[in-house]
């Protein structure tokens, strides 16, 4: 008989989640002006909103903190810290911030000037968010099969080559400061980028003398996924393989609140000493001072002992294979998911699911809305609402797909919890002819809005 999947760790500590009724949540919601960001945490049952900075850190990390180092300057911690980047990322310069979009702030802050172009894979929120508050602009440069939910491609998160050069051919070269690249690509998805693109892109990077900087979130869960799936790393290490995918590039940014395994922190780790050199004045001018960048010194104790635990197999096995659970038995109840099942989430597709409400009505929102009524399930809108309006003409901008993105917090939840959510989704699946209308916006900010934004019900 074949041995069941069991997670490779046990539980020492537990934290009571609150039941409550339907009744209740229509009420809540409705006073959270109908966005997911709004609602206190003890009305949510179980949480995906995001796996970044919710997971559950290990015996072994609880005991870095207790040694945490929080001197102002030249921290222990954080030469620890920097010694575990190093070793992983191959990169000798490093700065911590206190998370992934501080180290976008800060980066950006020295590459990016008005009207540049940052060509990459399907760029997360804020990335986006950080070049278009600097008056640039997004290309997304992502392969056409990412934007079918049907296709079984194992890389989804690859960059389209001809898309790239063609970006390069029709603008001159100091209107494009870097490439970056999203390994895991969240938006679409959570899939995963290949060695094969990832030396492509960098060669043809190269070759054109622009600079391709890792946005590196999901570092771990990428290199998980390349072992897995392509052929020639079936033998080596997530560590081998981790340092491999970062020879290839000039730098990256780090939200350690996901690959970290860490509640709060980030960083920016480069090749070059003269970028680093601008660097640290805006880390000092938005952060803090260079050694420790917002971060105290025990969060950067248990960070680098993260860092090492999430580049392990047994680990990233057990994280996406519970993610991978709940895909399939989405799959089995016919509840139309996004394929194949990404690293850290599973993604519900709103235009299958939901086809009746019209797009400008938001009906990814409405369905995540929906979810959260009917289970006491917080996910989080990727669709037209995360798009956010051009900065231009200030209309809204329609992607081509329209997502509800399940994120699993690492070491959080229990095998049952799956069920449940899924159990959850089926009834909803089954009564969505119900649903018509969805929500009109009636305040929003200029920019990211999806964290602040107001709907009324139509």
């Amino acid at each position: 008989m074949e041995l069941p999947y069991v997670e490779p760790y046990k539980v020492k500590m537990v934290e009571s989640i609150k039941r409550s009724t339907k009744k209740q949540r229509e009420q809540w919601i409705k006073e959270a002006d109908y966005n997911l960001f709004n609602l206190s945490s003890d009305k949510v049952f179980i949480d995906l909103l995001t796996d970044s900075g919710t997971g559950a850190m290990s015996d072994r990390q609880w005991s870095a903190m207790m040694s945490g180092d929080e001197s102002y300057a030249g921290s222990k911690s954080f030469l620890q810290l920097k010694e575990t980047v190093n070793k992983i990322t191959g990169y000798t310069y490093f700065l911590p911030t206190h998370q992934g979009r501080a180290a976008e702030n800060v980066l950006f802050s020295v590459l990016i000037k008005e009207g540049d172009l940052v060509p990459g894979n399907s760029h997360f929120d804020t990335t986006k968010g950080h070049i278009e508050f600097r008056k640039a602009t997004a290309i997304d440069c992502t392969i056409n099969e990412a934007f079918d939910t049907t296709i079984l491609h194992p890389f989804k998160g690859n960059i389209d080559l001809d898309k790239l050069k063609n970006v390069f051919d029709s603008n001159p070269n100091d209107k494009i400061p870097f490439v970056i690249l999203t390994i895991t690509c969240n938006s679409s998805g959570g899939q995963p980028v290949s060695m094969a693109n990832i030396k492509a892109v960098s060669k043809l990077c190269k070759s054109y003398n622009i600079p391709l900087i890792f946005d590196s979130a999901r570092f771990a869960e990428n290199a998980y996924f390349i072992k897995l799936r392509e052929k020639a790393y079936q033998d080596r290490s997530i560590k081998e393989i981790a340092k491999e995918i970062f020879s290839y590039g000039d730098g990256m940014t780090m939200s350690a609140k996901k690959d970290g395994l860490v509640n709060m922190g980030g960083f920016i780790a480069l090749k070059d000493e003269e970028i680093y050199k601008q660097a640290t004045v805006y880390n000092i001018m938005y952060e803090g001072f260079i050694t420790y960048g917002g971060m105290n010194g025990r969060d950067m104790a248990a960070l680098a002992v993260g860092l090492d635990e999430a580049t392990e197999f047994d680990y990233l096995e057990s994280r996406i294979e519970q993610v991978a659970y709940l895909g399939r038995t989405l799959t089995e109840y016919n509840v139309p998911v996004l394929q194949p099942i990404g690293g850290h989430a599973v993604f519900i597709d709103a235009n299958k699911f939901v086809p009746t409400i019209p797009r400008d009505e938001y009906r990814a929102q409405a369905l995540a809305i929906e979810l959260y009524i009917v289970g006491g399930i917080r996910g989080v809108e990727i669709g037209t609402v995360l798009e956010d309006r051009d900065p231009f003409t200030r209309k809204n901008r329609y992607p081509e797909l329209e997502l509800v993105r399940l994120a699993i917090p690492r070491r959080t939840y229990s095998l049952n919890h799956m069920k449940y959510l899924a159990a959850v989704l089926k009834n909803v699946f089954d009564s969505r002819n119900e649903a018509k209308t969805g929500y009109i916006i009636v305040d929003e900010a200029p920019i990211m809005r999806h964290f602040t934004v107001k709907f009324n019900k139509i």
